[in-house]
Order: structure tokens, then sequence, then C-alpha cells
């Protein structure tokens, strides 16, 4: 499908932000793995989140959907060998977090997990190394690091380091299956740690499904360890909140067209990393206000230049960027070397789409250098959700961009063009 965006002149209203991928994926996991059932409330049921889900109930769990909310019956740990290869489609956080999960299995037992063309170039070798430390059987069917992912059952536990600067999908992976360890598992991580807040929220949901853990920080620059003890995740009522990644693309909106717009269920204490998105707005020169679960914003559509580190919010990374083509000066975005290694390589793809559409762009190893005035074009989506919700929101505010294999926005927003559709004027 390709998507041709027209010019809008406001954006307004209020509307609910759509529930979080993260803690969704997350929150599937803890009540698959949990004695008992569980009730998750206002779950995200999109593609990627589906892929989780559908692959914990090959993993033995029970789930009945409904509309807002999610009625879990768990496994209390005892994993089943799937009778077929799990297929988690394009969802890396599917098979990097299951992957641990499938390790305590029965010793016997194998599970592989598979996935698209994009999927399989997703490099899990650090995972792969760090269970291995752990007493675990598992490896990539090419021998190249990349799925197909074969698991034998059987996690010993112990103690393990993995680099912080890859992904921190691998950290969550580890511990999220760690309660289920014949012995303590003491994780390492080691250098400079991307993405901690994602971490942050895996530990704040196991945390929710009765898990105790221990977190050491020691005066060591770049070193931080994680310690679980054998122990079983409790069943539990959770609700799920708004996606601050998914709302990036409402935000910035609101900024780079006059607006006056509120938008729900976005927590003032989150522990998401993309809420950084609002200082970002706030910055170049639109107005925020902030209470405990809604965010208005205001704008007159003209924003400033501005430098960001975004390290701990690589998943902003398409949003900001068009966000800093509409801005009068030059901007820098760094700290997001990780983000090649996403659904694709979102530094490069972005800098040649940038271009595209007639923006003055400088691609660097970790970022960007872009300098606004975009004049319009084709856009690639590569097959990429966020690329193509954000330059959606470009297109809005200029007019005359088309968007190339469009569809892939349901990947995390399967509502995205009706919202979008709504709050604008």
């Amino acid at each position: 499908m390709d998507l041709q965006v027209e010019k809008i002149s406001r954006i307004g209203g209020s509307i609910k932000a759509p529930a979080s991928k993260s803690y969704s994926h997350r929150a599937f996991i803890a009540a698959a793995l949990a004695e008992g059932q569980s009730v998750l409330k206002d779950p995200l049921y999109s593609e990627d989140t589906l892929a989780t889900l559908e692959a914990c109930e090959q993993l033995g769990a029970l789930f009945q959907r409904y509309p807002d909310k999610c009625i879990v019956q768990g496994t209390a740990g005892y994993i089943r060998t799937p009778d077929n290869v799990i297929d988690v489609k394009n969802s890396g956080t599917s098979v990097r977090i299951l992957s641990s999960v499938a390790a305590i299995a029965p010793r016997a037992n194998y599970t592989i997990f598979t996935g698209d063309e994009s999927l399989r170039k997703r490099p899990m070798q650090d995972l792969i190394d760090a269970l291995k430390n752990l007493g675990v059987t598992i490896y990539s069917s090419q021998s190249n690091g990349t799925p197909p992912i074969i698991v034998k059952g059987g996690f010993d536990g112990g103690e393990t380091d993995i680099k912080g600067d890859v992904s921190s999908q691998f950290i969550s992976s580890i511990i999220m299956a760690a309660p289920y360890s014949k012995k303590p598992v003491t994780l390492n991580v080691r250098g400079t740690f991307v993405s901690k807040p994602y971490v942050n929220m895996t530990l704040s949901v196991i945390s929710k499904f009765g898990i105790d853990f221990e977190y050491d920080t020691t005066n060591v620059p770049e070193y931080s360890s994680y310690y679980i003890e054998p122990q079983k995740y409790e069943a539990t009522e959770y609700i799920i909140e708004g996606d601050y990644s998914s709302a990036s693309y409402m935000i910035a909106a609101a900024a780079m067209i006059p607006s006056s717009i509120t938008i729900k269920n976005l927590y003032s204490d989150s522990m998401q990393g993309d809420k950084v998105i609002l200082d970002i707005i706030e910055k170049m020169g639109a107005t925020v206000k902030v209470s405990d679960t809604e965010v208005h914003i205001e704008s007159d559509g003209q924003l400033k230049a501005f430098d960001i580190n975004l390290e701990n919010a690589p998943d902003l990374l398409p949003t900001v960027a068009v966000l800093m083509a509409e801005a009068e000066g030059t901007s820098v975005i760094t700290g997001v070397e990780h983000a090649r290694y996403k659904e694709t390589d979102r530094v490069h793809n972005c800098a040649i789409e940038l271009s595209n559409v007639g923006i003055e762009v400088e691609e660097m190893k970790d970022g960007l250098i872009i300098k606004g005035n975009p004049t319009g074009g084709v856009v690639n989506s590569h097959l990429d959700h966020r690329m193509v919700m954000a330059f959606y929101v470009l297109g809005l505010k200029t007019g005359n961009i088309t968007i190339k294999d469009a569809a892939c926005y349901d990947v995390s927003f399967p509502n995205f063009l009706d919202v979008m559709n709504e709050i604008s004027e």
C-alpha cells in the first residue's frame, strides 16, 4: 500500500494514547510464566505484540482476548515444547526475550524461533554467548548469530556477562527467564548501557508479578549487576499504560503544526525513555503541560533547531528526525548507533529518506546532522513501521509526500491512520 499524505492546517481535540507495545510484550510474557490467572487491562494487540502472545500460547499459556483486557492462564514456569517452529514475524522483542524463556522448558526438548527476512538479519550472538554461560544450549541454525534460533531446554543459572551497548532486549531476556533457573542468576552488564529505561520497564513489570531482584551499581565506571534467585511469577491484575513511542507521532504533529491537543493515558511517572519527546518539543518551541495521566500541547508550528543525544530513546530517531527537518536551523542527533540494528538500519535509512524529501542531511556513525526546509517527495518505508508514521507526520505539515509500502504501521499502531485523522483539522 502506498500512502499519499495531504497537508493539514491544524491539530486539535482530545484523544487516548495507544497502549504501550513494550509493556504489552513484557506483561504477556510475565502473565504466561505466572502461577494462576492474570488480567491484563488495556493491552495492545498489534502485529508485534500478537507475535509474542501467540508464541506464549505455543509455549503452553492460555489467552482470552477482549478489546479492553486479556485474561491469561499462566504456566507456572512449566513451559511445553511446541509441535511447530515459532514464527514471530518481524518482532525482535519476541525472539530475543522468548529465546531465554524457552530454555526453562524440560531439558530434552528443543524450541525453534524464526521470522521474516528482516528478523532473520537481527543480531543475537551476544545473547547466545551470555546464555551459554548460564548452562543454556542455544545456537543460530545458520551459525551466523541470527535467527532461526534453536533453544534446548535447560537453564542452570550462575553468572554471566553481557555488553550493554548492543541491545537492552538481551538484558531483559535473561532477567525475565532467570526466576525459573535452577540456581541464582547474576547478570553483569559491561560497558555503555544503552536503552536502560527499557530494562527498568522490565524490572517494573516482573516486580508487579511478584519477582524479587537485587540491582548493584558500584563505583566502577560502566558496570551494573542484577541478581535474581529462583522463584515463581505470581498472577495479578495489571494495567498497561499508554505508549510514548506511539504517541510521539501525535506529539510531533502537535509541535510542527498549529495545535491545541490533549493526549490521555500518558503517565507523568512513566519509566519509558521515550517520554523525553515532551522535553524535546518544548525546547524546540512548543508549550507542554503535564498532569498525572495526560499531556496538553499547544504550538504555533514554528520550531527551532535542537541538538539531542537519543542513547536512551533510539526508537524516537525517525520522529525526532522529521521534527528537525521542520525546524529553523541545523540540528544534531547523536547516540543512536544501536538504531542501525532495529527493523532496519534507521540511521542510514532516515538519512536517505530525509534527502528524498529535500532535506540537507549528513549521516554520522552514531547519528544525523539535519538542516530543515523539506520540499516533499517519495519516501521508501523500508518496511519499517516507525519510518512510515514519522514521515506521515512530516507530510501533514508539508504535503506532497508519498510513502511506499506503508501498511507496516500495523506492527505497533494498527489504528494509526484513524487516530491521525481524528486529530487533524
